[in-house]
């Protein structure tokens, strides 16, 4: 049975590398119906906090990814690496190393200035066992490294193919630390033997770790994982993708509006696609689809534009219901939000956002255009303010509108259209000169979905008092009349 496992560090928040490994991860788990497991590599005690470790969990509960096993602290598991750190001292294929870090600089310092290439000399291998106890009955901090066999180190990478490593070019690499902390190698392996790893998916930076963990699993007599190493996300420059590029926070992209569906979408096909990539893809479609031999060993460019994209275009799908339930906690922290409102008004509110998502990139857009129709509590675009309502005959026009509009039976978007189209020929004037004022004192912008639906829904009461609100807000926006 597949048994895959995510291993995050709780050293600052979940990247957007670190997910498309873990959404991999998830998939294949899916696919196969095998087990996901959640593991937090928190053994760096003092860059590792709490904090990072809910905003991990947080951010995976966003994009939609579970897990079955987990998630396991590998802080509450250090007498388990130290106990398996002596086992292979015991077993004669790891031994103490009492050189202190100072010692080992100032030989690689000088190994290098000869030309050579430097790696561990083995020279704390050579000491008797008598030298040994002696040292450590003398308090001196040891470390355990791994004695690498000779040989040639093979493995079929599920992405990569074959790959081979001669051992001769590794040193004796550190296993427990001198402080008794475990390194990588040691603690990834162990955890991954007691939860029963199959496969071990992860990014390309790994490879060269791979090597010397296939040698620890053999060493303790254990079955060794199959493993997949995924490409590295570029940046738009095909750089390695960093802060430079911008925040990469996962939880960032949730806080500019995104949706988790479109998210999931944009990362699983960095790498690897379902189909066709104009489509959105369920996550069921996605866990039916998915396989390994299908992703590219290409590195992928995080492009945004297309993230925008997808989100639009998600946004433009989803029925309205649902993409009311993102909505909400948008118009609960601007305080636009009641449950009186989605009681007595949920019909008009569906209608509101079903007519302004068309505009909406993001769930901030599609908030910002939804608020106007909710409160007159909204800022309005001092451009937009200076292009389209400085007008001295603007004042005189509107009073003429706002009298048609009190005349109208029926306020709704096809006589609005009559009554604004009529005024603009009656003084001469354009109609789209009428159309852009209103838009801006209704909904304080220069761009929105067609004005006349715009008007309908705002109501006859708000666009009269928003339409009387023409001097106040040339003052508040602090622009003079030329």
């Amino acid at each position: 049975m597949v048994r895959v496992r995510f291993a995050p560090s709780p050293t600052g928040h979940l990247h957007v590398g670190a997910l498309r490994t873990a959404l991999f991860n998830w998939l294949f788990a899916r696919h196969h119906g095998g087990t996901f497991v959640l593991r937090i590599e928190d053994t760096d005690v003092a860059r590792s906090s709490e904090e990072m470790s809910r905003s991990i969990l947080e951010a995976l509960r966003w994009v939609g990814l579970d897990w079955d096993e987990g998630p396991i602290y590998q802080s509450q598991r250090f007498e388990v690496y130290r106990q398996a750190a002596r086992e292979l001292v015991g077993k004669g294929l790891a031994y103490y190393c009492f050189c202190s870090p100072e010692e080992i600089e100032k030989r690689r310092q000088e190994s290098q200035a000869r030309g050579e290439h430097w790696k561990y000399d083995r020279r704390c291998l050579k000491l008797t066992e008598k030298e040994r106890q002696g040292r450590q009955e003398q308090g001196q901090p040891a470390a355990i490294r791994f004695l690498v066999p000779e040989g040639l180190t093979e493995f079929e990478d599920l992405v990569h193919g074959p790959i081979s490593v001669e051992n001769k070019n590794l040193e004796d690499f550190v296993l427990l630390r001198g402080d008794g902390f475990p390194t990588y190698h040691l603690s990834v392996v162990v955890d991954d033997i007691d939860t029963g790893i199959t496969h071990v998916i992860r990014g390309d930076d790994h490879i060269s770790n791979t090597p010397k963990q296939i040698l620890l699993y053999r060493a303790f007599g254990r079955p060794v994982p199959q493993f997949g190493h995924l490409p590295l996300i570029l940046g738009p420059d095909r750089k390695k993708l960093s802060k430079r590029h911008g925040d990469t926070s996962v939880l960032n992209f949730r806080d500019k509006g995104y949706l988790p569906l479109a998210f999931f979408n944009f990362m699983a096909q960095l790498s690897w696609s379902p189909g066709p990539e104009e489509k959105i893809y369920t996550i069921e479609e996605m866990v039916r689809e998915f396989s390994l031999d299908r992703i590219s060993k290409g590195s992928p460019v995080f492009d945004l534009n297309k993230l925008e994209w997808l989100n639009s275009r998600l946004i433009n799908e989803m029925p309205i219901s649902e993409l009311l339930v993102h909505l909400r906690p948008w118009l609960e922290r601007a305080g636009f939000w009641s449950e009186e409102l989605l009681a007595a008004r949920k019909g008009w509110l569906e209608k509101v956002i079903n007519l302004t998502r068309s505009r909406s990139r993001t769930l901030v857009d599609l908030s910002a255009m939804v608020i106007p129709f909710l409160s007159d509590s909204f800022s309005y675009d001092p451009e937009a303010v200076r292009k389209h309502l400085l007008n001295g005959e603007l004042d005189r026009w509107l009073q003429l509108l706002a009298g048609d509009f009190q005349q109208l039976e029926n306020f709704s978007a096809q006589e609005i259209e009559r009554i604004i189209r009529g005024r603009a020929e009656k003084e001469g004037i354009k109609a789209a000169t009428l159309i852009h004022a209103l838009r801006v004192l209704v909904l304080g912008r220069s761009v929105s979905p067609g004005l006349f639906e715009v008007l309908e829904l705002v109501g006859r009461d708000k666009t009269l008092a928003r339409m009387a609100r023409l001097e106040e807000i040339r003052k508040v926006a602090k622009i003079k009349e030329g």
